[in-house]
């Protein structure tokens, strides 16, 4: 392994393209809305799908399982993993551990997805298609391996997706049948539904590990190179206050009451409904500095 310009090289961190066909089949089926067409319903089951699932990653993947900035039951646990698995990252597991290890070494040469040291690029979608990436340091993941049902997700990543999938092909075909008067088809419905929402939601995570250290402002001066910004927390649903989460991880990202954290506000509805418990808040000491945009 060896560095340049301060990024770090070497057969781990260089991109396996046959392992990731699946994923840049995906991005290329995106063109198949030239055939299929479009129609209100369609963009309107692949904005609600984006929603839904984007909410699953920033509230469970990230703020459950890689933070545990709140707790729920077993059978909940899983329902969270489930829906997360339909955003097609990969499982809970896999996400929690490469967020955690992010987290430890943020900015550093070790870091996989730093604009910094690797560049755009890689920050921003190369880092997981690498050898590097696929690996899962259970260092970083105990806690989690403990549970059958998790580990299942995490070995066999493609179930859920696949699953999905279909359902959104079999929402069609009801859409179709029960509802001709929505215009809308099965495969119109299944390349908005799952492939193009599939393909926003990837790039809308991914931002917040490229643009998120690049593009904004700094509230807290953290040792690393993390930004607050609200566009990008309104494509996230929260997520883009990402200096505040390097300073403070909670389950509140947006610290002030004019900062749009979404996904909080579906945690508290679920706290509410006694399906979660427990949410880690955000220490008064820690909010301040207090700087208004």
């Amino acid at each position: 392994m060896g560095t340049a310009g301060g990024r770090v090289f070497g057969p781990d961190y260089r991109i396996q393209w046959f392992r990731v066909v699946p994923f840049l089949a995906l991005h290329a089926a995106c063109l198949t809305v030239v055939l299929v067409g479009v129609s209100w319903t369609a963009v309107g089951v692949c904005a609600g799908l984006y929603v839904l699932r984007m909410f699953a990653i920033t509230g469970f993947y990230h703020r459950y399982f890689s933070h545990k900035c709140f707790r729920t039951s077993r059978p909940f646990q899983f329902v969270m993993a489930v829906l997360g698995s339909t955003a097609v990252q990969r499982g809970p597991i896999w996400w929690a551990a490469h967020h955690r290890h992010h987290h430890a070494h943020t900015d550093e040469p070790e870091d996989l997805h730093s604009p910094r040291v690797r560049g755009f690029f890689m920050a921003h979608v190369g880092w997981f298609m690498t050898k590097a990436g696929y690996r899962v340091n259970r260092k970083y993941s105990k806690d989690w391996e403990r549970y059958p049902e998790l580990r299942f997700l995490n070995r066999f990543d493609f179930v859920v997706p696949a699953l999905f999938a279909l359902g959104v092909y079999l929402l069609g075909v009801l859409i179709e049948r029960r509802a001709p008067q929505l215009g809308a088809d099965r495969w119109q419905v299944f390349v908005f539904g799952f492939v193009v929402s599939t393909v926003l939601l990837y790039h809308g995570t991914f931002v917040i590990n490229s643009l998120a250290h690049l593009w904004g402002s700094r509230r807290y001066e953290t040792p690393d190179t993390s930004r607050n910004n609200a566009v990008l927390a309104l494509i996230t649903l929260g997520e883009g206050w990402h200096n505040n989460h390097h300073h403070c991880s909670a389950a509140r990202q947006g610290f002030f009451w004019w900062e749009f954290d979404p996904t909080y506000l579906g945690l508290l509805l679920l706290r509410a409904l006694r399906l979660i418990r427990d949410l880690k808040p955000v220490p008064e000491r820690l909010r301040r500095p207090e700087t208004r945009p």
